[in-house]
């Protein structure tokens, strides 16, 4: 009962993690990767497509993307989603590909940018004390139907909060980490 309360502790703040980690990866740096587009979604025969799904995306340079559409008929939605995209680029057709040049941060949008990381690393250790908050709470539901003692749910819970120190300390790696890369130029 302790195990499985614990292992489905651990499995939803290492989806937490991940899910932060993923969040703050979209958070651009000034250097050109694929996955920026990867929110774009494009008006392809009526209805709205992911951009992966109807171009292959490549980074040309440390701050160009290059987008390789499959129907060349399209062209033209594409440009118009990456430009009306919040991701402020501007994209420019050579009637072959696109390439979308990024623009170098400045330092008052980089300090902005760290803000927004920091903020989502707060929601990010909200959700995981939110889960170590259920599983105490399970475990003292348990001590209460006196199917486990108080000696077990006092090991239990320094188990789960293990499990939250290290999920916390692994989130503030990876915010001190990206805000080293987003104050890098």
């Amino acid at each position: 009962m302790i195990a499985d309360i614990l292992k489905d502790a651990k499995d939803r703040m290492d989806k937490s993690v991940e899910a932060y980690e993923n969040g703050i990866a979209k958070i651009r740096t000034g250097r050109a990767h694929p996955s920026l587009l990867d929110s774009v979604q494009v008006e392809y025969y009526g209805s709205l497509t992911p951009l992966r799904q109807i171009a292959n995306v490549v980074a040309e340079d440390a701050r160009t993307l290059n987008v390789q559409v499959y129907d060349r008929s399209s062209l033209a939605a594409v440009e118009k989603a990456i430009l009306t995209s919040d991701l402020g680029l501007n994209p420019s057709n050579n009637g072959s590909s696109i390439r979308v040049p990024l623009p170098p941060l400045t330092e008052e949008r980089r300090k902005e940018l760290t803000k927004v990381v920091r903020g989502e690393t707060e929601k990010a250790r909200v959700a995981v004390r939110n889960i170590r908050r259920d599983a105490n709470e399970k475990v003292k539901a348990l001590v209460k139907g006196k199917e486990i003692s108080e000696d077990d749910q006092r090991r239990a819970e320094e188990q789960i909060t293990k499990l939250t120190d290290a999920s916390i300390k692994s989130l503030d790696e990876r915010c001190a980490a990206k805000e080293k890369e987003l104050m890098d130029f």
